[in-house]
């Protein structure tokens, strides 16, 4: 029974070896595979030197964006600044040719004036130098009045009205009731309805 026992401890030995030897070498890949792991983890002196890299990416990706900014920037300015001149040239252009059409159409009665003028020169015929200044005279209103809008003020015979008409001379006068325009001196017109130039009148003023 002893041999028994003593061959069982014996046999029991080599498998608690094999067990502590296996263990062992569990631990030694364990511990490899931890040298492993942080042989191949980078060090804080590497992150740092990544997170520079990276910076400095980002630094030149911001830089880059910015100088197109400014340049578009720039160039907006500048079309800005051309718009500018131009609504200023356009601006003086039109004050400048305001009255093209007017002149356009003036031009024929002045023709017609220069004509009758020269008639009056080669003639001595009152009445046709004063049939041709009617003429154009005429044709110088009918115009301005067409297609311009130009109107004449009455005056004569209408009572006074201050927006219209510009008292040069006043009398007294007991047969009338109220302010009244005897004699006109120089023609009155309105632009569009608006005076644009009052007429000068003799007012008659009834006794009070």
């Amino acid at each position: 029974m002893d041999r028994k026992e003593k061959k069982s401890k014996s046999d029991a030995q080599p498998e608690g070896k094999a067990a502590t030897e296996e263990k062992q070498e569990v631990q030694q890949e364990g511990t490899g595979t931890a040298e492993k792991q942080e042989a191949q983890a980078p060090t804080e002196l590497e992150q740092k030197e990544l997170e520079i890299v990276q910076l400095k990416e980002q630094l030149a990706a911001t830089q880059a964006e910015t100088a197109s900014l400014k340049d578009q920037m720039l160039r907006d300015r500048a079309d800005l600044e051309n718009y500018r001149k131009r609504l200023i040239r356009d601006k003086e252009d039109s004050i400048r040719f305001a009255n093209e059409n007017l002149i356009k159409d003036l031009l024929q009665p002045l023709d017609d004036f220069n004509r009758a003028l020269e008639a009056a020169e080669s003639t001595k015929e009152y009445d046709k130098v004063h049939d041709g200044v009617v003429m154009v005279n005429s044709q110088i209103f009918s115009t301005l009045e067409k297609n311009w809008g130009l109107t004449k003020i009455e005056a004569v015979g209408k009572e006074f009205n201050p927006e219209e008409h510009e008292a040069y001379m006043v009398v007294e006068d007991a047969s009338l009731e109220t302010e009244t325009v005897l004699d006109e001196f120089i023609t009155g017109y309105k632009l569009h309805g608006r005076v644009l130039r009052p007429a000068k009148v003799k007012v008659g003023k009834p006794n009070v």
